[in-house]
């Protein structure tokens, strides 16, 4: 990520504007933005009618304060090299804001390289920011936040107009400007030149255990420094993920792909790079797994500013695809000993050598087996299981022509013979043998080899007396053509000759091209790139001709001459050689010099590159990198003298000199101006084998630009001191200058405590334009000498400060383009006297604590200095929210004209939406807040500014104050939340039902929605766990959904909720409760929750239906045996008392005694009669009860 180094580099003319108009908060006249098509004027693209230096030294001044910019905004650093076609994300982030939070909105634009015009393309704020090219693209263009302080600009197919120089704007929500808001990076567009090919057929056959060789071509033409990387993949049938075998990667590190680690560790897998395009994947000994598509992928990958690697695109090759047969049966074991014999073991050059190979085991006729012969190792000839006989490619032309046969001769002897055998012939012979088991399928299981002991073959030269000369050791020159002569020396009959080759990754000598005793040319046996011609141009000397030799051509060569008589060879006889190739590097050298690499605008600058070595075809390319932008050609001279221009031509000029060692290639630059200024580097390139071989570039060379000395002086007016309302005038003299011709631009600056305020301007044009609101009583003009004149008319008090006069001077360079030097600057300062002013507000602190969603009403009402009819006031109330970035944001105004308007912020519309200002007379300034939300908290202040009418009929400010701060504090809704909490207690039966009540007692407004949950857990200790729900949008859940229609909700009356559980099972029995959620709207947070309670327990037991009865008869009977109990008591007792009023009756008619208490005396004891009879009643009664 980078970021412009300093303030008053990176800040254009545009943002010091939004920088002054931001210190101000009325539109200002007469500014002059960019607009988009929607017709708004974004924050960061407000432009200036021309592009003067006076507002980035207004920046630099403002921000000199701080010492250091707060806010920092970052992008990925540039160039940014990317294909046709592919994606470009850019991020883009920013810190430093105050409110780190908050959502901040970003705007990208870009700068095409042809038209130097700023096009709007995508904001985060504003659908119709972009212009109609950009927005008619649709999804293709995006501008995401992935936090609130960093998006990701993504073009998902780029086009090759898409190239430019991309902006990065950061819109500001403060009310300062304190940092860098905008930043730029360069994507460059560029071919995809990447291509991926492979020339073998599109299946192959194999048996499990053979090997697999597959080629693939992988090259780029770019001109950028890329590095490409290849990867060998598998993909089985059936299987959509990809398996990766083995990859080069771009920095030459060969890595196995998991699942072939093994292998690769085992030397059975292999990746090599055969000359500058061509990659060849080995496979040792093929499992059945093997089986799928294979097929190689080329990434070509770039490095970026930053130093990472970013893959710029990916191509993949023809697939191919690979059938392995499987072992599918484990061969017996089977003992074999194979003995190997020759006829004759030492020989004469064209003689025949016969070896003979028997394989003893028991029951042959009815085994299969493979037989190869192998010399030094290297196998000859092979016979299969079938009796298909195959040899190697290097020897298909000796069996051609019947010099090498190899056949069976019976169940157990195999034969093979070499006539006519030379010196190459000799060495050690074994025979290889393996027993073959026929599958199900009819495939071939391959058991373990048997080897024979090695028969050493010694062959001497005949006494022909022919023998070959050739030179040991070539050195040649990539690109020149290789020329190999081999000479014949005693030779007596007819002659011909094969040139061989071996190249690195081969271990024997692959016939090049021959030359028959008849003088017919026979065709390669090896791929070969270059034009190859093979003559005889005397009679005892062939020639080899080898057309543009590159570094891959370098190696070892062999001449084999054999002498024939009649249709048969007697001898041959051969010599090799080593050719090394050298690298075009080695021999030439390119270097860039000048006499003079420091010049001043105006001035020719004369470049040098310098090519040593011998006389090639080279084409020649002269390029140029301005600071730290990508590197752009200037023109590019071919081999045949074709000059393709790329910059402009006026500038520079070409001249060639050529010298027996050497070629200077002049590039002349007439008139350097800042646009010349660089490293410059001069590169060669070779053609060869129709395509371009890039050497080694010069070396770089910087060319600096300097502006001349500026002369300028400055004179400004002195301190005046003058009366408010009078005109003043504030002159600024140019007396000294480097040029006539000079043009100035000169930039009025107002400075005003920590302040810096731009209040008009004039360009070089003296084109002015005003940034003040001011501007209706400023106007300046220009006079002959120069001086500049600020004039003001009707000054007020807000008027006076330090005036700077900053001056720039502009030159002319050779392209006719426009340049300032340093600016100058001079200040007067101006004091304004003023009559007294008694203007006084309360500005004592208050405070107010009000409910979310009431109405409030702050007071600004003057204390004195009203002045009747006579005067106007201008009020503004400002807010500011603690932790916010709205720090004295105004909310609303009413200038003294009676105009009232509300400050544009965009986040604070739904508070001045629900603002009034309220003034029951006129000295009275009211803030109503309607519908308060709790972040309207915080505090609130209101600023007076008194205005009277002047002698002209103008409108002169008198005075201004300030009131004191209001302290608001918005509460939400307060909790009173309450629910019946009782203990209950439920017994009832598996086929009774039981209902949980919940009832709101209390509840914190009307507008209060409920969430009730019902919760069941067998004991206070365990967890409890949720039974049913019911949200506060009347949508219900069941937990229980497994237990169908068993639960029935109810909900009788708004405060009133019950859960039914029908036909419980005794495992339902527990603590049941309820817990009640309220929520309540909220302004400012939508629905909240505001309080939580839960309900006491119920305990529930459920018996199941048998305990039920037997309980309910218990209980049954218990009562009637009570009931009859007392009953036969009560009876018993009435029973009795009867008995004695009887029995007093009869004794009183007995005895006539009366009742009056004088004619009976009390007794205290009972007769013996008494006394029986009552024990006689108690026992009767004892009986009854027993009987009952």
């Amino acid at each position: 990520m980078t970021s412009s180094s300093s303030s008053s580099d990176s800040v254009s003319h545009s943002e010091a504007e939004l920088l002054l108009s931001q210190w101000f908060s009325p539109p200002v006249p007469g500014a002059v933005c960019a607009m988009s098509e929607s017709g708004s004027c974004p924050a960061a693209a407000a432009t200036p009618p021309s592009s003067g230096p006076s507002s980035s030294v207004e920046v630099a001044e403002a921000f000199s304060t701080s010492g250091k910019a707060r806010v920092l905004t970052e992008i990925q650093a540039g160039p940014l090299y990317r294909v046709v076609g592919s994606r470009l994300a850019i991020s883009c982030n920013v810190s430093g804001f105050a409110d780190v939070e908050s959502r901040k909105e970003f705007e990208f634009r870009v700068t095409k390289p042809a038209k130097p015009i700023v096009l709007n393309i995508v904001s985060t704020s504003d659908p119709r920011f972009g212009y109609t090219v950009y927005r008619a693209r649709g999804r293709d263009i995006a501008l995401t936040h992935v936090s609130p302080n960093s998006v990701l600009f993504e073009i998902q197919s780029l086009r090759k107009d898409d190239e430019g120089e991309y902006d990065c704007a950061v819109i500001n929500p403060e009310y300062v400007h304190d940092g860098i808001y905008s930043v730029k990076t360069v994507v460059k567009v560029i071919d995809d030149s990447l291509s991926a090919s492979s020339a073998v057929s599109a299946s192959q056959r194999k048996n499990e255990g053979e090997a697999l060789a597959l080629t693939c071509r992988a090259s780029s033409n770019t001109i950028q420094h890329t590095h490409l990387s290849v990867a060998w993949y598998l993909r089985n049938e059936g299987d959509d993920d990809e398996r990766l075998i083995v990859s080069l990667d771009r920095d030459f590190t060969l890595r196995p792909g998991p699942t072939f680690q093994g292998r690769y560790l085992a030397g059975l897998l292999r990746l090599d790079k055969i000359g500058e395009a061509t990659y060849k994947l080995t496979m040792g000994r093929l499992e059945a797994s093997d089986a799928g598509r294979v097929y190689c992928r080329a990434q070509e990958w770039i490095e970026e500013p930053d130093l990472s690697w970013y893959s710029l695109t990916q191509k993949t090759a023809e697939e191919t695809v690979l059938h392995v047969k499987g072992r599918e049966l484990a061969p017996d074991k089977v003992s074999v000993v194979v003995r190997l014999s020759a006829q004759q073991t030492s020989l004469q050059e064209g003689q025949e050598l016969l070896l003979k190979c028997s394989v003893d085991t028991q029951k042959p006729e009815e085994k299969f087996f493979s037989v190869v012969w192998l010399r030094a190792g290297v196998e000859l000839a092979r016979i299969g299981p079938t009796g298909v006989v195959s040899v190697r490619p290097e020897y298909a032309r000796q069996e051609e022509h019947g010099e090498l046969r190899a056949s069976r001769v019976g169940y157990r002897d195999y034969r093979l013979v070499l006539q006519p055998v030379s010196t190459g012939d000799q060495g050690e012979y074994v025979c290889r043998v393996w027993p073959q088991e026929r599958g199900q399928r009819g495939a071939f299981v391959q058991g373990e080899p048997q080897d024979s002991d090695a028969i050493p073959v010694s062959i001497s030269a005949t006494a022909s007396g022919l023998s070959v000369e050739m030179q040991r050791a070539v050195l040649v020159n990539e690109g020149d053509t290789l020329k190999l002569a081999c000479k014949v020396h005693g030779s007596k009959g007819q002659l011909s000759v094969i040139w061989q080759r071996k190249v690195a990754q081969m271990l024997t000598f692959a016939n090049l091209i021959g030359l028959s005793q008849e003088g017919v040319l026979e065709t390669a046996a090896v791929e070969v790139a270059n034009f190859v011609r093979a003559t005889r141009p005397a009679e005892d000397v062939f020639l080899l001709e080898l057309d543009e030799i590159t570094l891959a051509d370098s190696g070892g060569y062999q001449c084999v001459v054999s002498e024939w008589n009649s249709r048969s060879k007697t001898n041959s006889h051969s010599v090799q050689t080593t050719l090394t190739v050298a690298s075009t590097d080695s021999f030439v050298d390119v270097n860039l010099i000048s006499r003079k690499n420091v010049v001043t605008v105006g001035d020719n600058v004369e470049l040098m590159c310098r090519v040593r070595g011998p006389r090639l075809a080279v084409t020649l390319t002269w390029s140029l990198q301005r600071s730290a932008s990508a590197v752009d050609n200037i023109l590019t001279m071919y081999s045949d003298g074709a000059v393709s221009w790329s910059g402009e031509l006026e500038r520079f000029h070409l001249r060639v000199d050529n010298k027996p060692s050497e070629r200077i290639y002049y590039l002349l630059i007439n008139g350097a101006s800042h646009r010349e200024a660089g490293s410059y580097q001069c590169r060669v390139s070779v053609f060869q084998k129709n395509a371009y071989k890039k050497l080694s570039p010069s070396n770089t060379l910087a060319v600096m630009v300097q502006n001349p000395a500026s002369d300028l002086i400055v004179t400004p007016t002195p301190a005046l001191t003058r009366d408010v309302s009078s005109d003043i005038t504030i002159k600024c003299s140019v007396t000294s200058s480097r040029s006539g011709s000079s043009r100035y631009s000169v930039t009025w600056i107002l400075q005003q405590h920590t302040r810096n305020v731009s209040i008009l301007s004039s360009d070089r044009d003296s084109s002015i334009t005003s940034t003040a609101d001011r501007s209706r009583r400023l106007s300046m003009r220009r006079t002959k000498g120069p001086h500049f004149e600020l004039t003001i008319r009707d000054s007020q008090i807000s008027d006076q400060g330090v005036y700077v006069c900053q001056v720039v001077e502009w030159l002319q360079d050779p392209r006719g383009e426009w340049y300032h030097l340093p600016s100058v600057s001079g200040s007067s300062r101006l004091t304004l006297i003023e009559p007294d002013n008694n203007l006084l507000l309360d500005d004592k602190e208050k405070q107010i604590i009000a409910q979310e969603g009431d109405e409030v009403q702050l007071a600004c009402e003057l204390i004195s200095g009203s002045c009747g009819d006579s005067c106007s006031y201008k009020v503004t109330w400002f807010y500011s929210r603690r932790g916010s970035s709205y720090v004295n944001a105004p909310l609303l105004e009413l200038d003294h004209m009676g105009v009232l308007r509300y400050p544009e912020t965009k986040d604070l519309r739904g508070l001045q939406g629900r603002i009034r200002l309220s003034r029951s007379d006129r000295s009275n300034f009211g803030l109503e807040i309607q519908r308060l939300h709790e972040q309207d908290s915080g505090s609130y202040w209101c600023q007076v500014e008194q205005y009277q009418l002047g002698n002209e009929g103008h409108w002169e400010q008198k005075g201004s104050v300030d009131g004191g701060p209001v302290m608001l504090l918005v509460n939400l809704t307060d909790n009173s939340l309450s629910i019946i909490k009782e203990e209950l207690e439920f017994n009832v039966s598996t086929s009774e039902d039981f209902t949980i009540p919940c009832h709101i007692t209390k509840q914190s407004s009307l507008e209060s929605k409920f969430q009730v949950t019902w919760f069941w857990q067998m004991k206070k200790e365990t967890e409890r766990q949720p039974v049913f729900t019911s949200y506060r949008n009347a949508t219900l859940e069941d937990f229980w959904s497994a237990r169908l229609e068993r639960l029935r909700f109810g909900h009788a009356l708004p405060d009133q909720f019950s859960l039914t559980v029908l036909k419980p099972t005794p495992w339902e029995g527990g603590l049941y409760s309820c817990e009640v959620e309220e929520w309540l709207p909220s302004l400012s947070h939508g629905w909240r929750r505001a309080a939580v309670e839960r309900s006491g327990y119920s305990t529930v037991t459920v018996y199941s239906q048998g305990e039920s009865e037997t309980r309910r008869d218990c209980q049954s009977g218990t009562w009637i045996s009570v009931s009859v109990a007392v009953g036969l008591c009560s009876l018993l007792i009435i029973t009795v008392l009867v008995l004695k009023l009887r029995k007093a009756k009869s004794t009183e008619k007995k005895s006539g005694q009366s009742l009056w208490k004088e004619q009976h005396h009390l007794t205290t004891k009972f007769s013996a009669d008494d006394s029986a009879t009552a024990r006689g009643e108690e026992e009767q009664i004892n009986r009854n009860i027993v009987i009952v």
